[in-house]
């Protein structure tokens, strides 16, 4: 019986961080709209807790942003 080897997985791609916080701003307007719209109190924890992630991640890319900007000069 022959095995198939499967080729290696490629390695994840890696976000700079222009597309992170990008995707961070997404995630942070999703996590509004669902708030706004959330009824049952269990899905409104469920929001506020990705609302403060997201606000948390934004917040950090931004001073990764800065200080990066600041290596470069």
């Amino acid at each position: 019986m022959r095995h198939f080897i499967s080729s290696s997985p490629k390695p994840p791609r890696t976000l700079s961080i222009a597309e992170a916080i990008r995707q961070t701003q997404i995630d942070l307007d999703s996590a509004y709209k669902n708030l706004d719209h959330a009824l049952d109190p269990d899905l409104i924890d469920c929001y506020i807790y990705q609302l403060k992630s997201a606000q948390m991640r934004y917040h950090f890319l931004l001073h990764c942003a800065r200080k990066e900007e600041f290596c470069e000069n």
